[in-house]
C-alpha cells in the first residue's frame, strides 16, 4: 500500500513538473534556513555534554539586587573566590570546588582592550581539581601535580604548538608579560570536546599569592568583596541537591558580606548554582568565561526560520488546493471503484511528504551554500560558532523533513479527501471550492503581508545602522589612531612621537570612547548621603581633551605641573552637574564628592560639555574623568597628512621606544564604529536574507496561482479577444484581483510593523523614525515585485493566439 502511495506521489510530481516545481524550491529554500538553525543549536547543546559527571558539576552565580530586592537581569557568571574554600572547609555536600581566575594572559574575546598582541597566551589560574573535575585528559605531565606548584603552566596541544617546536614542551619556559615566567608542567590531549571554558593555558592557582605580594594583582581581588574576578565551579556529592547548597552560600553570604545598610543600598547580592549543561544555551549571563549562546538568541533564529516556514507551508496548501478542480475527477473515480476516505486522505499526505523529502535534498545543496554565510557573520566568529553535523543532526534533518511534509499535507488532504464522487463527477467544472476571499486568497494575504513586514524591518535596520555609522558622538575621530601600549613607558612613546612633524597631539587614556567599556563607580556628595549616583569615567592625561577636541565648559584640565596631585581631581560632564544637583557647571568647580566604595575625596576642577562615552543605545549618563598613570593603556594618535605615513611614523618611533615588542594599532573611528558594524549590520544581514527568502517563497507562490488561473481562464480570455477586448484590458482583467490581494497585504502589514518594529526602537536613545519614506518604500518594492510575477502570467496569457484555445471547441 505505502508502495503504491509513493509510486503514485511519483507519477503526480512527473505529470505537474511546474506546481511541484515551485513547491520543492519554496520549501527547500525556508528548510535550509531552518537546517542552518538546528545546526547551531545542536552545536550549542554538544558543550560539555562529553563530562560524565555533569550533572553534578554546577557553576555559583552571581545575582546583583536592585533596591527593592529584585535582580532579574543582573546575574553574573563569576563569584567570589572564597566561596571555594568556605564550602569545602565550613559545610558538607560538596565533593571538589575548582576556582578558575582572569587575568592570565589574554582573553578568550580579542576584541577585548586589555588584549595585548606582545602576551603570547590567553588563559586562567585554575585549581589542581580543574584537571579532574572537567575531564581534561593530559598528553604531556602528570595531571596530580601539574598545577600544585606556583608559577606551573599546562598547555593546550594548539598552543604548545604555537609555542614550541617540539612535541613535548614540559620543563620548558615561557614569558607571559608582566606575569613572569612560567615551567609548563603539561600538554592536554587534543579532543573533539566542546566545552563553554575557552583557554590556551591554565596557570596554577598558586601563583596568585606571588603576584600579590609584589603588587601585581590586588589582594581585594581575591576576597568576598569582590565577585567579578573569578568563577567558581562545584562538584556536588552524590546524593546532595543544589537547593541544599544554595542554603549554604546563603549562610556564607550573612556571615561574609555587609548587611543591607538602607533601603537605597545597591549592594545586595545573592548566590545561586548553575548547572553545567544549562551554561550554552542558557540565560543571558553578564561576565562570560567564554563563548555561549543566550537562549533569546534561539527564539528570534527560530521564530525567523519559523515565520519563513511558514510561508512555504502556506505555498503547499495555497497550491494544492488550487490544484484541486483539476483533480477532483480522479477523486471521485478512486472512492467509486472503492477506496474510502482515509485511503485518500493517505495519498495525498503521502505526496506531501515525498515532495518534502526532495526539499530536504535539494534544502541540503542550499545549505553548503547558507553554512559560509552564518560562519562569515562577525558575531559567530567572536563566539566561535562551529556548525559540523554528526549522524544525529542529520536525522534531526530527517525528521523534521517529515514533520514539515505532515503540517504542509495536512489540511489540503482533509479537504480533497471530503470530496463527494456524485458530485465531482457530475459536473467539476462548476465547483467553487474557497471561492471568493477564502482561505486561498487569505493564505496569500498572510505571505505577502509577512514579506513586507520584513521588509520594512529591513528598511528601518538599515536607516538605524546608517545613522549610527554617521551620527556625531560630539568629540572629534578623524585623523586618529589608537595604539595599545599596556606595560610600556607613555612618556618615552610620547616624547618619541612629538619629535615627528606629521603627528600633532598625542593622548593617553584607559579607555576609547563609545565602545562599549568604561569603570564606574557610585559617588556622593556627601558621606551621610543614604543613596550614591552612579558615574561612569575613564582616566586620561592632560592632553586627553585638546585631541578629543571636547569642550570644557567651565574650569580647568588636568595639568601636568601637578604631577601625582591629578589623581584627586575630576572633570566632569553636563549630566553629572544635573544629577549632582549643582545650579550650574560654574558651581560644580570647587565642590568636593566622595567614592561610595572607599570614602575618598575629590575636587571637581572641571566641566566638558556631554558627549556619547558609552553606545548611543542609551542616553548619556554621568560621566567622569579621572588621572592615573598606571590606568593608562592605549595612545590616542592625531595625525595630519595620510593615515599610511602616520603608521609609518608610529611603527618607526615603536621600533627606537620598544624594540622588542610588537606594535598593536587600529583606526580609532573604526574601533568606535566596530559595534555597531558589527550586531547592528550582522542583523540588517539575516534579516535581509530571511526577507529575500519570505519575498522569494511567497513570489512563488504567487507565480503558481497566477498560472493557474490564467490557464483556467484561458477560453475566456480567447472569447473576449473575439469579441474585440484589448490586450491592456485583458492584462488589467487578470491582474486586479491579485492587485487586490496586495493592497490587503499592505493594509495589514504596515500597522503590524510599526508596532513590532517600535519594540526595540523604544529601547534606543538615538534612533530612526519610522517615517512615511520608509512605508512608501517597502509598499513599492512589494507591488514592484508582485505585479512582476503576476503580469508575467497575465500578458503571457493576454497575447496568445485565440484560436490555440478555440479550435477544438
Amino acid at each position: 500500500m505505502i508502495r503504491n502511495y509513493i509510486l503514485v506521489a511519483l507519477r503526480n510530481i512527473r505529470r505537474h513538473k511546474f506546481f511541484s516545481l515551485i513547491n520543492i524550491l519554496g520549501l527547500a529554500v525556508s528548510m535550509s534556513v531552518c537546517l542552518g538553525i538546528i545546526m547551531l543549536v545542536a552545536d550549542q547543546m554538544m558543550y560539555d555534554q562529553y563530562n560524565t559527571k555533569r550533572d553534578r558539576i554546577y557553576r555559583v552565580i552571581t545575582r546583583h539586587l536592585n533596591p527593592d530586592g529584585s535582580g532579574a537581569g543582573n546575574d553574573y557568571s563569576t563569584s567570589p573566590q572564597p566561596l571555594a574554600t568556605s564550602l569545602l572547609d565550613d559545610y558538607t555536600g560538596v565533593e571538589k570546588a575548582v576556582r578558575l581566575r582572569r587575568g592570565f594572559g589574554n582573553t578568550w574575546m580579542e576584541m577585548e582592550p586589555d588584549f595585548d598582541v606582545n602576551i603570547p597566551l590567553g588563559g586562567l589560574f585554575a585549581d589542581p581539581d580543574a584537571l579532574d573535575v572537567f575531564e581534561w585528559e593530559l598528553e604531556q605531565g602528570d595531571a596530580k601535580t601539574a598545577l600544585t606548584k606556583p608559577y606551573s603552566v599546562v598547555l593546550t596541544r594548539k598552543a604548545a604548538n604555537k609555542l614550541f617546536k617540539q612535541p613535548n614542551p614540559v620543563g620548558e619556559v615561557i614569558k607571559v608579560g608582566r606575569l613572569g615566567e612560567y615551567t609548563v608542567t603539561g600538554v592536554l590531549k587534543e579532543k573533539n570536546q566542546k566545552s563553554h571554558i575557552v583557554f590556551e593555558a591554565l596557570a596554577s592557582y598558586s601563583t596568585i599569592k606571588s603576584l600579590e605580594a609584589d603588587s601585581i594583582f590586588s589582594k581585594e581581588d581575591g576576597e568576598y568583596g569582590n565577585w567579578t574576578s573569578g568563577w567558581v565551579y562545584l562538584l556536588l556529592e552524590e546524593g546532595h541537591s543544589p537547593t541544599e547548597i544554595e542554603r549554604h552560600l546563603h549562610d556564607i553570604t550573612k556571615k561574609n558580606l555587609p548587611e543591607r545598610e538602607s533601603a537605597a543600598d545597591e549592594h545586595i547580592y545573592q548566590f545561586y548554582l548553575q548547572n553545567l549543561t544549562s551554561i550554552t544555551p542558557g540565560p543571558f549571563i553578564n561576565n562570560p568565561i567564554g563563548p555561549f549562546m543566550p537562549m533569546i538568541f534561539v527564539y528570534f533564529f527560530g521564530g525567523l526560520a519559523l515565520l519563513v516556514m511558514i510561508t512555504s507551508c502556506f505555498n503547499y496548501t495555497n497550491l494544492s488546493i488550487a490544484r484541486s478542480l483539476t483533480r477532483a475527477r480522479e477523486i471521485g473515480v478512486r472512492k467509486v471503484n472503492g477506496a474510502n476516505r482515509l485511503q485518500i486522505f493517505s495519498q495525498f499526505m503521502s505526496e506531501s511528504v515525498v515532495i518534502a523529502l526532495f526539499a530536504l535534498g535539494l534544502a541540503l545543496l542550499l545549505l553548503m551554500v547558507v553554512k559560509p554565510f552564518m560562519l562569515h557573520l562577525k558575531f559567530a566568529q567572536v563566539l566561535k560558532w562551529d556548525l559540523e553535523a554528526n549522524y544525529l543532526v542529520f536525522g534531526v534533518f530527517v525528521v523534521f523533513s517529515l514533520v514539515v511534509g505532515l503540517l504542509a499535507g495536512l489540511f489540503p488532504a482533509v479537504v480533497l479527501s471530503k470530496f463527494k464522487p456524485v458530485k465531482v463527477l457530475k459536473g467539476a467544472g462548476s465547483m467553487r471550492l474557497f471561492s471568493r476571499m477564502g482561505l486561498r486568497k487569505s493564505l496569500l494575504v498572510g505571505q505577502f503581508a509577512l514579506s513586507l513586514l520584513f521588509i520594512l524591518s529591513v528598511l528601518l535596520l538599515y536607516n538605524q545602522l546608517k545613522l549610527f555609522v554617521k551620527a556625531d558622538h560630539g568629540f572629534d575621530m578623524a585623523n586618529k589612531i589608537n595604539v595599545r601600549a599596556k606595560d610600556i613607558s607613555l612618556q618615552a612613546m610620547q616624547s618619541e612621537l612629538s619629535k615627528y612633524s606629521n603627528i600633532q597631539n598625542v593622548a593617553a587614556s584607559s579607555h576609547i570612547p563609545a565602545t562599549g567599556v568604561t569603570y564606574g563607580d557610585g559617588f556622593k556628595r556627601t558621606l551621610d548621603e543614604a543613596e550614591d549616583t552612579g558615574v561612569d569615567y575613564f582616566y586620561v592625561d592632560e592632553n586627553y581633551l585638546a585631541n578629543m577636541n571636547i569642550e570644557l565648559l567651565a574650569g580647568r584640565n588636568f595639568r601636568d605641573a601637578d604631577g601625582e596631585s591629578n589623581k584627586n581631581f575630576l572633570v566632569i560632564n553636563e549630566t553629572a552637574v544635573k544629577k549632582f544637583q549643582f545650579t550650574s557647571p560654574s558651581d560644580a568647580l570647587g565642590q568636593e564628592i566622595y567614592a561610595a566604595r572607599d570614602s575618598v575625596k575629590f575636587e571637581i576642577i572641571g566641566v566638558v560639555k556631554d558627549y556619547n562615552h558609552q553606545f548611543m543605545m542609551a542616553k548619556i549618563d554621568p560621566m567622569a574623568l579621572r588621572f592615573d598613570t598606571k590606568e593608562f593603556k592605549v595612545l590616542q594618535v592625531k595625525y595630519s597628512g595620510s593615515h599610511d605615513q602616520a603608521v609609518k611614523t608610529i611603527e618607526k618611533a615603536w621600533g627606537k621606544v620598544n624594540p622588542n615588542l610588537k606594535l598593536d594599532y587600529k583606526d580609532f573611528e573604526e574601533e568606535v564604529r566596530f559595534f555597531y558594524n558589527t550586531i547592528f549590520s550582522d542583523f540588517v544581514t539575516i534579516v535581509g536574507v530571511i526577507a529575500f527568502m519570505a519575498i522569494f517563497i511567497s513570489c512563488l507562490g504567487l507565480l503558481g496561482m497566477a498560472t493557474y488561473a490564467t490557464e483556467t481562464r484561458l477560453k475566456e480570455i480567447s472569447i473576449r479577444k473575439v469579441l474585440g477586448s484589448s490586450d491592456g484590458a485583458l492584462v488589467m482583467l487578470l491582474s486586479r484581483g491579485f492587485l487586490g490581494l496586495l493592497c490587503i497585504a499592505v493594509f495589514i502589514a504596515v500597522p503590524a510593523a510599526w508596532f513590532i518594529n517600535n519594540l526595540w526602537l523604544e529601547l534606543i536613545a538615538y534612533r530612526t523614525e519610522f517615517s512615511v519614506g520608509v512605508i512608501g518604500l517597502g509598499i513599492l518594492i512589494l507591488l514592484f515585485l508582485g505585479g512582476l510575477t503576476v503580469g508575467s502570467q497575465t500578458i503571457r496569457a493576454a497575447f496568445t493566439n485565440p484560436v490555440d484555445n478555440l479550435k477544438n471547441e
